[in-house]
């Protein structure tokens, strides 16, 4: 009997000590399988940032690949603007445009040739007006038609007051009241600023017949001289510098 306890004895330690093992095997087993597990479940958490970070990058590259592509045509654009902008604001100083440049300044020449072309009536060209015996013939009837421009009547040919006197006298800040005028080779001369000139054009039919004592009148130059009436802006009555 006691034979037979001790091999029972021996028996189950022997199935005791092999199930242990085998169970605390089991038990590292799964617990080396949950850690995986965990790990596992934890690597999609710590990698999205780092992934949602790449893709930022990625986004961000291209948008600043964009915007340094257009950071330069940007800057291109002012450069390219400013010769065009210089050029529009030195356009934009210049004291008169070129056509008035050209009016203003004047021919030279020889007193003998303004006397000849004086003597010659050189402003009783294209239908020009003629001369009378007095002032008050010298009315127009329709102006627009019986007025010359000095291009219509093939140039200023009489004599250039200088520049320098000119520009003391003359010109539409020099404005004064015509003395009582006289007649000279059939039209009406006056005196003014140390010079004499003659009124080859008719006075326009709306003007007041003593306008020469009521109207403030001023000497003008645009490719010859011109006598204006501040009452009346635009209208230009063609005249000569007598000598």
């Amino acid at each position: 009997m006691r034979c037979v306890r001790a091999t029972s004895t021996t028996a189950l330690f022997l199935l005791f000590g092999t199930i242990v093992p085998a169970y605390a095997q089991h038990e590292q087993q799964n617990e080396k399988e949950g850690r995986q597990q965990q790990q596992h479940a934890q690597e999609p958490q710590q990698q999205r940032p780092q992934r949602q970070q790449e893709r930022g990058q990625q986004a961000r590259e291209p948008q600043q690949e964009r915007g340094q592509q257009a950071q330069p045509q940007q800057q291109a654009q002012p450069q390219q603007q400013r010769p065009q902008r210089q050029q529009e604001r030195a356009q934009q100083d210049q004291p008169q445009p070129q056509q008035q440049q050209q009016r203003s300044q004047q021919p030279q020449r020889t007193q003998q040739q303004a006397v000849s072309w004086q003597q010659q009536r050189g402003w009783q060209q294209q239908g020009a007006w003629p001369g009378h015996s007095t002032f008050q013939q010298h009315r127009a009837q329709h102006w627009d038609r019986d007025h010359r421009t000095w291009a219509q009547r093939g140039g200023y040919g009489g004599y250039y007051i200088p520049q320098d006197r000119f520009s003391l006298y003359f010109g539409s800040q020099h404005w004064f009241r015509m003395p009582s005028p006289t007649i000279y080779m059939g039209y009406p001369r006056f005196a003014y600023g140390g010079f004499s000139f003659m009124l080859v054009d008719p006075w326009p039919e709306y003007w007041a017949g003593d306008w020469y004592a009521t109207d403030d009148v001023y000497v003008g130059y645009d490719n010859g001289y011109y006598l204006y009436n501040r009452r009346y802006p635009g209208v230009g009555l063609a005249i000569t510098v007598v000598l």
